[in-house]
């Protein structure tokens, strides 16, 4: 039984226009969890070096509030 699913690439590394910037909201909220976490590695299938630089735009664009550091509250 084949337990390995999907061999995910870097969609960075696949279109050399596509750049890391913490200005791009939409983007960004792709690798977000709806509760603020940032998705993984292993699950958005980045590489090392652009999930790095993925981190620190999405710090980035938390600390200028253009991200929320986590979900709204909703009771």
């Amino acid at each position: 039984m084949n337990t390995r699913g999907r061999i995910k690439v870097c969609r960075f590394c696949e279109d050399k226009a596509l750049k890391v910037d913490y200005k791009d909201e939409r983007m960004l909220r792709r690798f977000v969890t709806e509760r603020g976490k940032v998705i993984p590695r292993r699950m958005s299938g980045t590489c090392a070096r652009h999930q790095r630089s993925l981190v620190t735009a999405i710090k980035r664009a938390r600390n200028i509030a253009i991200l929320p550091y986590a979900a709204e509250t909703v009771r």
